[in-house]
């Protein structure tokens, strides 16, 4: 019973971790606070606010992602980890993130 897909050790790169999908889709923050972006790249101009760092899997995005678009009046998805608004108004996501536990810091200009 040979299994060829399963590598354990590489004499390159030594001792080979298997990657979790999971891992992959989070948002790590290495100081602790949540970061809203702007965003207007590849969206026609249309500037979206990305929400950054929260360290949950996608389900544990989901209630969050919900209780910000219907405060903000607006749509958005989950993406990668992060949560992605399509509003421009970071302050007032910034002070749901806060009353709900949340470090924040507004990112870029």
């Amino acid at each position: 019973m040979s299994n060829a897909n399963h590598l354990v050790y590489s004499t390159e790169t030594g001792r080979v971790k298997a990657n979790s999908k999971q891992q992959e889709d989070l948002s790590y923050s290495n100081d602790g606070f949540v970061r809203i972006h702007r965003e207007t790249k590849g969206r026609k101009g249309a500037g979206v606010s990305i929400v950054r760092g929260l360290e949950k899997t996608k389900d544990e995005l989901k209630p969050l992602c919900k209780m910000l678009k219907q405060k903000c009046g607006c749509g958005g998805a989950i993406k990668d980890g992060t949560i992605e608004l399509q509003t421009d108004n970071r302050e007032k996501i910034s002070q749901l993130l806060q009353t709900a536990g949340y470090k924040v810091k507004i990112a870029g200009s």
